[in-house]
């Protein structure tokens, strides 16, 4: 995963809701928005990302939205089948 590229569209998708006068809504907006169009290795390398360096290149509203949001944001384990 190129983690430049990721963080630039991450931008991006900030910048779009930035202009939300509601913070908390534009937080949610783009943690729902990487939640339904990143495939779960986009989202678990820029969670990886924000752990190792506190998400270098990341514009801030961004960061906020990740860190806020995380627990929707990361990829759970597949259940396992009953008996397996």
């Amino acid at each position: 995963m190129d983690i430049e590229n990721l963080v630039k569209m991450a931008n991006r998708i900030g910048q779009f809701f930035e202009s939300m006068p509601d913070a908390e809504e534009a937080s949610r907006e783009i943690a729902q928005h990487l939640r339904k169009f990143w495939e779960p290795r986009m989202r678990e390398a820029l969670l990886a990302h924000l752990d190792a360096g506190a998400g270098e290149g990341l514009s801030p509203i961004v960061a906020r939205a990740v860190q806020a949001h995380r627990d929707t944001l990361a990829v759970r384990p597949a259940s396992r089948a009953a008996g397996a």
